[in-house]
């Protein structure tokens, strides 16, 4: 049974994921053990982790946090990434996957309550795309329309529940405090962002 310890206290987001990413590569551990000092970097570790095939647990070691992977019996050693590849290549062909980039939480410059009001009716109006509609990508200021108390948060709620998904920066969070407030989405990193890029059809920016 292989194991093996990673510590990555002091390293910001995507590094923690990319480590972990590149020890599984190498060695695919049974067992292995990641130190991290930040929340973001604890979920998207955790969640990569469950992506990989290994039952992940949580403990708190002072000012820092260990992630403990597991390997099922069940697991494939496949990536998240494979994974999508994968679907993708047996969909139907000419599918479009559309990626929506939000860095603010408002549209345009001039007047920030006009700007907040043009982002919530673009949200909303973003089921018309249907099944076109993939992913929902959320940095810097675009994380504050996931918060509990955003005027958003139920139609993001709702995108999500029809299958759409969404990702929120958790160093974006972090940065703004409010990884506690996180209403809707998974929490992610720039590796998955990147990542979304590759595999999405057409992505558009606001």
């Amino acid at each position: 049974m292989t194991q093996i310890q990673i510590e990555c206290q002091g390293l910001p987001c995507p590094q923690p994921v990319i480590k972990c990413k590149e020890a599984i590569e190498e060695n695919m551990p049974d067992i292995i053990s990641i130190t991290v000092d930040n929340e973001a970097a604890k979920e998207n570790v955790t969640r990569f982790l469950t992506t990989q095939g290994y039952d992940a647990t949580v403990s708190n070691d002072g000012d820092y946090f260990v992630i403990k992977g597991a390997r099922g019996p069940e697991s494939n050693g496949h990536c998240e990434v494979c994974q999508e590849m994968s679907e993708a290549e047996i969909a139907a062909v000419g599918q479009p996957k559309n990626l929506i980039f939000i860095a603010s939480d408002v549209i345009g410059s001039g007047d920030d309550e006009l700007g907040g009001k043009l982002m919530y009716n673009f949200l909303l109006t973003l089921k018309e795309m249907g099944k076109d509609l993939w992913r929902i990508v959320m940095v810097n200021g675009g994380v504050k329309l996931a918060v509990e108390d955003a005027p958003s948060l139920e139609v993001l709620k709702e995108l999500e529940q029809s299958g759409v998904s969404i990702l929120v920066c958790g160093t974006c969070l972090e940065h703004f405090g409010l990884t506690p407030k996180r209403g809707a989405g998974e929490v992610t990193n720039m590796l998955d962002i990147v990542t979304s890029f590759q595999l999405a059809t057409k992505t558009i920016r606001v």
